[in-house]
């Protein structure tokens, strides 16, 4: 009976233990000595415990190698300075004076292709008064279930402002989603004209689609908004932050600056944020325009719009044909 029950609970220990150890083993590959001493560590360890027949030492020695690897696992800092590559090379920063906001290195770039492009950072004013509302634009660039939101604030005296949370990289490294899981990736959030942000994503990627949807934000919720989106990039410009592929993303970023208040309730389509604008629009977040959502969001798909707009110097009036 003894013996029974010593099977059921490492049965009932195997998921967990064996996610853990995976874990484990992926910090060591990607944020410390490499994908060889993890292999190996991570193979003497598993060899130990079947040797030790998962007995009280095996489990101790385990744990030791978990909590080891945690702690320095989070006493990583994020660096402020590198090699970074140049569409994220500056970070933006913002004062405010009474009803006057000054933003600086806003991007602002001239693409000739994705890769190939006049690089130009630039200081704008606004005044939270002229908010009059706030337009999302969802990107997908391959799975229905993953995207990327970027959230564009217009004003009634000037063209509107986007802001865009992303991974910060260095030069030489590319996105990866399991890297995205460990500390390889800085947060950064870039401020950015939408010729730029949005122009660069449905005009010189392939098979990226862009969504462009009017939210429901009264002029003062949206100055809200505005004012959190400063106070986080001023925030990051002061002390970096690790993003996270879960926990810190482009999505659970924007969720976690709101007031508790004002957040949207926890749904799974936060974290699969393909379908966050399906999510926003059950909440009433989106002008419908008395739309089903299959039909708002074919008319919201904006590619043909942006690639006519092109470089226009009005290039924010001409992506909204119906708005």
């Amino acid at each position: 009976m003894k013996k029974h029950l010593e099977n059921i609970s490492l049965g009932l220990l195997a998921p967990p233990v064996a996610i853990a150890t995976l874990w484990a083993a992926g910090a060591l590959a990607y944020d410390g000595p490499g994908p060889v001493m993890a292999i190996i560590a991570t193979v003497i360890l598993i060899g130990f415990m079947v040797w030790r027949k998962f007995n009280r030492q095996a489990w101790v020695v385990w744990s030791l190698f978990l909590v080891i690897t945690i702690v320095w696992w989070l006493s990583l800092t994020p660096p402020a300075d590198a090699d970074w590559q140049r569409e994220v090379r500056k970070t933006a920063s913002a004062t405010v004076e009474g009803d006057l906001v000054t933003i600086h290195n806003i991007r602002d770039f001239d693409y000739r292709s994705e890769t190939d492009f006049t690089e130009r950072w630039i200081t704008r004013e606004f005044r939270l008064s002229s908010i009059t509302g706030v337009d999302i634009a969802v990107n997908y660039w391959g799975s229905p279930w993953i995207a990327h939101p970027i959230f564009s604030f217009r004003f009634s005296d000037a063209p509107p402002l986007c802001f865009s949370i992303e991974t910060r990289k260095r030069v030489g490294q590319t996105y990866s989603a399991i890297g995205g899981l460990y500390r390889q990736f800085t947060l950064i959030y870039i401020a950015a004209e939408e010729r730029d942000v949005l122009g660069v994503r449905a005009i010189h990627r392939k098979n990226e689609d862009v969504y462009l949807y009017r939210t429901t934000l009264a002029p003062a919720q949206a100055r809200t908004r505005f004012l959190q989106y400063i106070e986080s990039i001023n925030e990051l410009a002061e002390k970096p932050r690790w993003y996270h592929a879960i926990t810190t993303n482009c999505t659970t970023a924007i969720r976690a600056q709101n007031q508790s208040g004002d957040r949207l309730p926890l749904d799974w389509r936060i974290l699969v944020n393909g379908k966050g604008d399906e999510m926003m629009f059950d909440h009433g977040m989106l002008d419908t325009r008395g739309l089903s959502f299959p039909e708002l969001r074919k008319r919201s798909h904006a590619n043909a719009a942006i690639q006519s707009a092109g470089s226009a110097p009005d290039f924010s009036v001409r992506i909204r044909p119906e708005q």
